[in-house]
């Protein structure tokens, strides 16, 4: 199935945000808890996201009891990404000092609403779902990667009639097929797909791409996008040429701050490369309709026209040794040869002559 621009799937994730494939994506910057359990820190975030050029900037609401059961916190083992066998802090302090609390998050929201930027958040359990949906209003749920087979929590979510955005790692098509067809039965489609790889960095080879034309084609009534963890830009600048609606990618002012995301995320530099690469991109993927968009002028400079070999006499006739084909292309073109051989010259003319009808009895 081949999709062409303009005759795909739109969807509103914000009041006046419609998204679409082979648009410009709609950019997500992934603050989670790059802010440490500081607000200030937040604000900053928020700030350089929306001067990089960010749509939206999004949290996860999350405490030390919606994320880990207590058995985590008495084996103290943290992720293999930044915190494995970790003597300064337990699991706990880190989970309770970088989690938001809801008062935090909703001073970030109205932070955001005066910055000029859409604000979310991940919600980790149904209490912080009624949060974001009821206190803090935000324009769309995003259901993280974790909770695509928690099919109970996705039936909850679709009950608030909010656009869902859909990260797919961890999963298997089935278990896709599932989710979707959980939040559709609970009478939302209004959603969002977005391929993900939730490997922090994940190998260039493991991230295939090409699974969001796969999900295009096998979900076309949703716009689909790429959730990236990987280390720079050129992955979601691939993405857009993929036709991704949206893009989240993880932000941070420093990567070498302490914490859990900071060395997967996009600076405000590499963000803002992100999205002026983003609009170049779509931009130029055009048409699929082959069409010449040079001028008649340039065209002609550059093709050729038949032309003599050798001084010639009226009367001479043509043959295949007294013509070549040089620039430019104001003459009798190459492809009209046959035109032009057995035929006698109506005046004498000289070498590298460009050759005209007109110059034929």
């Amino acid at each position: 199935m081949v999709y062409f621009r303009g005759e795909n799937f739109k969807m509103n994730i914000t009041e006046n945000t419609k998204i679409e494939n082979f648009s410009k994506p709609y950019l997500i910057a992934e603050l989670g808890s790059n802010h440490n359990g500081d607000m200030e820190l937040a604000k900053k975030l928020i700030l350089q996201a929306k001067e990089a050029g960010a749509d939206c900037v999004k949290f996860q609401s999350w405490s030390k009891d919606s994320i880990f059961a207590r058995k985590k916190y008495e084996e103290n083992c943290f992720l293999a990404d930044d915190y494995r066998n970790r003597n300064d802090y337990t699991l706990e302090e880190i989970v309770d000092e970088y989690a938001i609390s809801e008062k935090e998050l909703l001073e970030m929201k109205l932070f955001a609403d005066e910055v000029g930027i859409d604000c979310t958040s991940t919600p980790f359990s149904r209490k912080e779902a009624d949060f974001l949906v009821n206190e803090l209003n935000a324009p769309f749920i995003k259901v993280a990667s974790m909770d695509l087979n928690n099919y109970p929590f996705l039936e909850y979510l679709a009950k608030f009639n909010k656009h869902i955005v859909l990260s797919t790692g961890l999963s298997d098509l089935s278990e896709i097929d599932e989710a979707i067809r959980t939040i559709e039965k609970a009478g939302n489609k209004n959603l969002s797909i977005l391929h993900c790889v939730a490997t922090y960095p994940p190998e260039d080879s493991d991230i295939n791409l090409n699974n969001i034309v796969t999900l295009r084609k096998l979900y076309p009534d949703y716009p689909i996008g790429f959730s990236d963890h990987s280390i720079g830009t050129a992955i979601p600048l691939a993405s857009v040429a993929l036709g991704a609606a949206i893009i989240e990618k993880h932000f941070t002012l420093d990567k070498d701050m302490e914490g859990w995301d900071h060395k997967v995320s996009a600076t405000k530099e590499e963000m803002a490369e992100i999205i002026s690469g983003a609009e170049r991109i779509v931009s130029a993927m055009g048409s699929y309709r082959i069409v010449r968009t040079e001028s008649d002028e340039r065209r002609a400079e550059f093709r050729r026209s038949i032309v003599l070999t050798r001084a010639m006499k009226a009367g001479e006739t043509i043959g295949e040794g007294d013509i070549d084909f040089k620039r430019p292309g104001t003459g009798i073109a190459p492809g009209e040869m046959k035109n032009v051989l057995g035929r006698k010259l109506k005046h004498d003319l000289a070498y590298d002559h460009i050759l005209t009808m007109n110059d034929f009895l």
